[in-house]
This record gives C-alpha cells, structure tokens and sequence, in this order.
C-alpha cells in the first residue's frame, strides 16, 4: 500500500468518525461545501483528515442555525486564510468574516444554554408533579 493511499479514507470510515450520515455527507458534497479530495479507481469517494476537518466545521454549525451558504462562507474565507497569499487588507477583511462567526456562534451558545435550562426547569417540575401524585396514592 503506498502512503497516498493509506491517507484517504472512504466515505463510510468518514461517516462513521464524523457521526454524518452517507446521505448528509453526499448532499454535502452536492452543494458544494466538502468536496472528496479523490477518488479511487472504482469510482468511491476519498476523503482526507482535512476533508474530515471540514465536515466536523459543517457539522458543528449546523445545530447553530447556521445556513449552507454561512457554512460555505466561513469555509471560503478559513480556506483564503490558510492560503496565506492574501495581502494584509484581505487577510484583515477574512479575519473579521471569521470573527463575526465566531460572535454569532457565542450568541447562539447563550440562547441554547437559556433554552437548556428551562428545558431541564420543566423537566424537573414534571418529575416534582409525578413524585407528589405517587406518594399521594400510596395508602
């Protein structure tokens, strides 16, 4: 096996270190976001760690409420950065696209947390309510 090789993995090793679905990642692929970096001669997708990388960006935005094109912008811009060709001006506009991702992302972090907490409020009413309604009915 030569060591090209032994750095792509397929889509299923991909899915299952990613925890995306076969579909997930196609339609991913689709759309532009990650693309395989190869293919192998039978025609299946191959995936590199910095494929991998991608995706588990993808996949960490998406619980966020972050759109495919944000997704696809943010990938556009980390993509520019690592590059390192960009003049000092792009590389300062790239940095402040990423920045407002990763403000937004701390916004929505919050709204989850208060979402957390009243969810785990409710929960424990109900199990106050069912813990009362049970020692009532013993006799």
């Amino acid at each position: 096996m030569t060591g090209a090789a032994h750095t792509h993995m397929r889509i299923g090793e991909v899915a299952a270190r990613t925890e995306l679905s076969l579909r997930t990642i196609r339609h991913y692929e689709e759309t532009g976001l990650v693309t395989p970096s190869a293919r192998s001669r039978g025609g299946f997708r191959l995936y590199t760690e910095a494929d991998v990388a991608r995706l588990m960006v993808v996949r960490r935005m998406k619980p966020l409420g972050f759109t495919l094109d944000q997704m696809r912008d943010l990938l556009q811009a980390t993509d520019r950065l690592d590059e390192g060709v960009a003049s000092e001006e792009e590389r300062q506009a790239l940095l402040d696209r990423v920045r407002a991702y990763e403000r937004e992302a701390a916004e929505q972090v919050d709204r989850l947390r208060v979402q957390l907490s009243r969810a785990e409020d409710f929960a424990e009413t109900l199990r106050t309510r069912l813990d009362g309604d049970a020692a009532a009915a013993r006799p």
